[in-house]
């Protein structure tokens, strides 16, 4: 909705501003609107779309019905409920919101395994590396929407594509010991082997211009790719990207490091001597594979 709305002002060649002035709103609800923090009533988005120049009955009755959908799912949705609101950023929220909708998400990490693929343990182990620097209920926080966001997103499996590339070194980190470590590859070798997630590993050999964007999620909100976001998280701050020449400049590098980077079967292979490895330094004898 907000994407569609933002698109027609920009092909009307109007400035929030000028869409203020028309509709009498402040300048504020345009953005907040244009930013999803807040929803439109149907009521606001019937003259809004005719001082867009939207004609069309079919795309305005679609967009009527998002409106209906989008204020019914704001208010029922668990990230919206004030504890969840006080711990979360508004681009982390945006994140959650989106990845509901997403038909491809595409993960690159370098330092740690991707959040909603994150096992309780491996997810408590990080967020310690954080206290002192975040109060202990907003840790307490970001982990239980962790769960939460993995759960839905894992429920999702067959219709979203799931594309995870990471870097050497994420597998090689032994986070919240070996124990811990080991489970979270484990975990991560049965979601690869069930189809869950397609699994590459940018090996310390391969000179990848990828690695200079740091880590980031791509999401795709449709089959054709005209729609997509990019999600950046660096410790304590957070942001959305909605350009659309920064999200295609990180699509068109993830393809090619994706291609040059150790395939599915080599990834496993090097997932399950690492699982050895931890196994043997914890004295815990490997599960069948």
């Amino acid at each position: 909705m907000r994407l569609a709305l933002r698109e027609a002002r920009e092909q009307a060649n109007l400035t929030q501003q000028q869409v203020a002035d028309e509709m009498e709103w402040s300048l504020s609800k345009v953005i907040r609107i244009e930013n999803g923090d807040v929803t439109i009533a149907p009521n606001d988005l019937r003259p809004l779309l005719n001082f867009l120049q939207v004609k069309d009955k079919s795309v305005m009755a679609a967009l009527l019905i998002d409106a209906r959908i989008a204020r019914t799912r704001q208010r029922q949705a668990w990230h919206q409920k004030p504890q969840f609101r006080e711990v979360l950023s508004d681009a982390h929220r945006k994140l959650i919101e989106y990845e509901a909708e997403a038909t491809a998400i595409r993960y690159f990490s370098i330092y740690f395994i991707p959040g909603p693929l994150q096992i309780p343990a491996y997810a408590q182990a990080l967020m310690q590396l954080y206290v002192g620097e975040m109060p202990e209920d907003r840790i307490q926080g970001v982990l239980d929407a962790r769960q939460r966001r993995r759960e839905a997103l894992l429920s999702r499996v067959g219709t979203v594509e799931l594309f995870v590339l990471l870097d050497e070194s994420v597998l090689m980190r032994p986070i919240g010991g070996a124990a811990v470590f080991t489970d979270q590859l484990r975990e991560l070798q049965r979601l690869a082997d069930e189809g869950a997630i397609k699994l590459r590993m940018v090996p310390f050999t391969l000179d990848a211009p990828v690695t200079n964007n740091a880590s980031f999620d791509l999401l795709s909100l449709d089959a054709n790719d005209e729609g997509m976001l990019l999600y950046h998280e660096n410790g304590l701050s957070d942001e959305v990207i909605e350009s659309k020449t920064t999200t295609m400049r990180h699509r068109n590098r993830y393809d090619r490091v994706w291609q040059e980077a150790l395939d599915e079967s080599d990834t496993i292979d090097f997932i399950r001597k690492r699982i050895d490895l931890e196994s043997a330094a914890t004295g815990r004898r490997q599960e069948p594979r």
